[in-house]
């Protein structure tokens, strides 16, 4: 068999498929499951006529049977059969799984001076407020205590504290944690990023949150003295630095590229490198463990090393340098696969690389099968597998287009010509590496990052030989430093000046029109479509073969479905209500036109409201409404207008005290068009304004920001924003038809909202009440809750239930909650 691993993986991959789709429904009980394997073990190896048959359904079991026993709570000091979901005050003692890593949330970190001692550079804590830091930690507990008592305990948990921990937690110390004990949040709103998921994929179930140093009591150190790991890295941190006058940010890039140091890469230095598609060069993966190697293995060569003695010294160097950076999880993958390749080119058997891919994706889900279900996996396997499948063919027109005339000799060709001949080949065939990779991750990097980057194509021409000459020169600081620390401070300039021009070009880049754009996460249906189309276009004579009228056939079936899709999209107008912390952001998308009321703080903005605009596909907003001056509501305005560049911004025509909103105002009225105060009696599209009015002067912000109101399909939707008692009272005078189906309100900073003579007049059948349980002044009081049970209404708390996604159709309306709640009913009722 050619490829005898390309053709194991299949079934096994299909076997955690389906363990995985059965997750939630509860699987057959684990003795079944390998009873059923043993069974097919035994008639594969008597029965050879169906043999194939079998040993593929033998392979689909065992995948099965190996997620299954890996994610099912087993022992019976398990910590799901103990904590269950609720929030609980506990003391943890365990071991540190690795060494804690913290997180530095500030945007802007100012160069300071390097420390002249051995110690590692690091960020000092009197120049940043130790608010900043955010440190996780993982734990494997070995005993638990909730109400003074202490019990025995098992599995993995996430510890997280919002200070930077001292050197002495180390990997492998036993520690003793005090903190409150949950699950981890799950997704902010549909569609968003599943923390929960992601944790369970490794393992961890539950998240402890600790608020002081005093929390965390060391108990023991590591057996053996500090890690290896941990000596190494500071001590190649140091290394790195020498030579340079000041901790800047090329520098801790330089870090990130080399050491697979996370702290580096905060969220304002990460998402210009997103959006040109380049931020896998700070992944110690594939590009770092190829150039390793191959420095290596051609310096060996050069001494006439024998291919297998080379096999022999290169394996364990670049095995060295994968536990160095942190046994990374994309660093294994790469190094067991290049393990694979030199393994077999020291013993001089011919290479496949689909093959290798194939030995290594088995070898590694054998050993932890979670790994499938995790994005860097599947951006890793598909980039190689499309490279593989579609390089021959991307090569072979490159080629083509290259190739001269073949009859005229080479010595008659112009100067030009044959000058310009190798640069232009290599240019061909890396358009066409980062072509194949960009296709292979294309799918991917939209279900998981919401992006789609045409720049990368042209990006990763120019950013990854600019990392690839950084890495080479910190590999020679790193080998120089022990010997000849004036060498290694030539190689930590030259590496400086790369990573330099490779922040600058990369914003560059990341800056021109058209570099990327926000799309929404695709269907398993156009996953499946994608890469089939993909695969047979550019493949080798895919659509030659013999199934080509079941492609033709089954690509009709997906046009078809992707035409209901189409005209369900259009049927629908969706109203989501984020949960913030603090004010509000509704999103209301209908055919053609978003509009978003609010948004926010700054905070809210980068954590939840960009996320969901840029999850929903969302690149430009139709339009913009700040209800008012209150700066929980309106304080993330400016990021939006810069990021979304909304076509119109709406406000009330009251002019708030706020500074910063006035400020917001005056920045706005200097682009004409954009700004447009509205008050009642005024409509922005389908919604109507119903206050304030433009002679309106109320002494509070909450008495005069904006209500809407609109009739989507016969369902009446009534927006009410922090609307005030008093404001209420002014809306009752003079609006007499106030009937609506769904009211979405906020919680004033005086009194209650929605009050008993409101409620009357609009006689809503459902409430969404936007709460918080902080700041104080955005809680539902207990009052307020049992009023409002006393009417019989369902409401929906944001801070008990999480966002809330209204959906109205020509059929009626259904909510539904992230806590699972679900309600719907008929339209027509209350039109006015």
């Amino acid at each position: 068999m050619k490829h005898p691993f390309a053709a194991i993986l299949p079934p096994y991959v299909a076997g955690l498929l389906a363990a995985w789709g059965w997750m939630d429904l509860g699987w057959p009980p684990l003795a079944w499951l390998f009873g059923a394997a043993m069974g097919v073990a035994a008639w594969t190896l008597t029965q050879a006529r169906w043999r194939q048959l079998s040993l593929s359904l033998l392979l689909f079991l065992a995948g099965w049977v190996n997620l299954a026993w890996r994610v099912t709570p087993l022992a019976p000091d398990d910590l799901r059969l103990q904590l269950g979901a609720a929030v609980k005050l506990a003391s943890l003692r365990g071991v540190l799984v690795d060494s804690p890593t913290f997180r530095v949330t500030e945007k802007h970190l100012s160069p300071h001076p390097l420390p002249a001692t051995n110690s590692p550079p690091v960020l000092e804590d009197q120049e940043i407020d130790p608010a900043t830091y955010h440190t996780l930690a993982t734990l494997k507990v070995s005993s638990i205590q909730i109400s003074n008592r202490w019990r025995q305990a098992s599995g993995l948990v996430l510890l997280t504290a919002p200070f930077r921990l001292a050197d002495s937690f180390q990997h492998g110390c036993a520690v003793e944690v005090m903190g409150a004990i949950q699950p981890p949040p799950g997704p902010a709103a549909e569609g968003l990023f599943d923390y929960q998921a992601y944790l369970k994929w490794q393992g961890i179930y539950y998240q402890l949150r600790t608020d002081t140093p005093g929390d965390w009591k060391w108990i023991a150190p590591p057996p053996g003295g500090p890690p290896w790991v941990d000596r190494f890295f500071k001590w190649a941190q140091h290394t790195l630095a020498q030579g340079l006058p000041c901790e800047d940010e090329p520098l801790r890039l330089l870090w990130a590229l080399t050491l697979g140091w996370k702290t580096a890469l905060t969220q304002e230095v990460s998402e210009p490198f997103m959006r040109t598609g380049t931020m896998h060069v700070f992944a110690v993966s594939g590009l770092h463990i190829v150039l390793i190697a191959g420095v290596f293995v051609s310096l060996l060569r050069v001494f006439q090393m024998p291919r297998a003695y080379c096999g022999g010294i290169v394996i364990p160097l670049i095995w060295f340098y994968t536990g160095a950076s942190g046994w990374q999880a994309s660093a294994i993958r790469s190094t067991l696969m290049m393990t694979i390749v030199i393994g077999g080119w020291s013993l001089r058997r011919p290479g496949n690389l689909l093959n290798s891919l194939g030995a290594a994706g088995f070898l590694l889900l054998v050993y932890e099968p979670q790994q499938l279900f995790q994005a860097s996996f599947q951006l890793s396997f598909f980039v190689v597998l499309s490279m593989g499948l579609l390089m021959p063919s991307l090569e072979a027109r490159a080629q083509r287009c290259l190739q001269g005339d073949p009859l005229l000799p080479p010595h008659l060709r112009p100067g030009w010509r044959r000058l310009a001949e190798k640069p232009w080949r290599w240019f061909a065939m890396s358009l066409a590496t980062s072509l194949g990779a960009w296709l292979g991750s294309l799918p991917i990097i939209a279900y998981y990052f919401h992006l789609l980057t045409p720049i990368s194509l042209l990006a990763n021409l120019v950013i990854v030989p600019l990392s690839s000459f950084a890495l080479a020169c910190n590999l020679g600081s790193l080998v120089c430093g022990a010997w000849l620390p004036g060498a290694s401070g030539l190689f930590n300039n030259s590496a400086w000046l790369w990573m330099w021009l490779l922040v600058r070009l990369n914003h560059w880049l990341a800056e021109l029109p058209g570099a990327f754009f926000y799309v929404p996460a695709p269907s398993w249906a156009d996953f499946a479509a994608y890469y089939i189309l993909v695969f047979g276009l550019f493949g080798a004579g895919w659509w030659a073969s013999r199934g080509r009228k079941w492609l033709v056939f089954g690509f009709a079936l997906y046009a078809s479905w992707c035409g209901l899709r189409l005209y369900e999209a259009r049927a629908t107008t969706r109203i989501e209500v984020l949960a913030l912390p603090g004010g509000d952001a509704i999103l209301v998308s209908q055919p053609g036109h978003r509009l978003l009321i609010d948004g926010g703080n700054e905070r809210a903005v980068h954590r939840l409201t960009r996320p969901l605009l840029a999850a929903r596909g969302v690149n430009r907003l139709s339009q913009l409404v700040i209800t008012h001056g209150d700066v929980r509501h309106f304080g993330g305005a400016p990021t939006l207008s810069a990021d979304f560049k909304p076509r119109q911004i709406f406000v009330s025509p009251t002019r708030f005290r706020s500074p910063e909103y006035r400020h917001c105002l005056e920045t706005w009225e200097t682009i004409g068009g954009l700004l447009h105060p509205v008050a009642a009696g005024d409509s922005l599209g389908s919604w109507e304004v119903l206050h304030p009015q433009r002679e309106d002067r109320f002494p509070l912000a909450d008495d005069s920001p904006l209500v809407l109101r609109t009739a989507i399909f016969g369902t009446t939707v009534l927006l009410c924003s922090d609307l005030s008692p008093d404001g209420q009272n002014t809306l009752l005078e003079r609006r007499p038809d106030l009937r609506a189906d769904l009211v979405i309100s906020g919680v004033p900073a005086r009194g209650e909202p929605l009050t008993e003579a409101f409620l009357d007049r609009v006689r809503p059948r459902s409430i969404i009440l936007n709460t918080a349980y902080y700041p104080a002044a955005e809680q539902a009081k207990p009052a307020l809750r049992e009023r409002l049970e006393r009417r019989g209404i369902p409401v929906f708390y944001t801070c008990d239930e999480g966002s809330v996604t209204v959906e109205i159709r020509k059929a009626g309306w259904r909510l539904r909650a992230m806590n699972g709640r679900r309600i719907e009913g008929k339209a027509g009722s209350s039109s006015p």
